[in-house]
């Protein structure tokens, strides 16, 4: 089975080396940079011009009230204090969605 297996990739082997050389040149020459121009133009902006409109028309749909408070006790473990600020928030705390321990900031029920 492996002699099968070299003599087969003994015949491909020159299939391979020159399709790779074709594509290098195709990739390396005068023609190759136009292509990636054009696809850059026609494929890869006008991707990023959707993916831009998809995220403003999910964020103009998106609910911006404040989610329901529920103390599970195994969330918000604060066993050590954090080394800035008050100690109680995380680095890139945000009033409106991250809770502190016992509630949000500012949401006295």
């Amino acid at each position: 089975m492996a002699l099968l297996g070299r003599f087969s990739g003994a015949l491909l082997r020159p299939a391979l080396r020159a399709q790779a050389r074709q594509l290098s040149a195709v990739a390396h020459g005068e023609q190759g940079a136009k292509t990636w121009k054009i696809l850059s133009f026609v494929v890869a902006l006008p991707g990023v011009a959707v993916c831009m409109l998809n995220t403003f028309l999910k964020a103009q749909h998106h609910s911006h009230e404040q989610p329901e408070f529920i103390p599970y006790t195994h969330l918000r473990i604060r066993s050590k204090r954090f080394p800035w600020g008050d100690g109680n928030k995380s680095l890139f705390h945000n009033s409106h969605v991250n809770a502190l321990p016992d509630g949000y900031e500012g949401h006295h029920e």
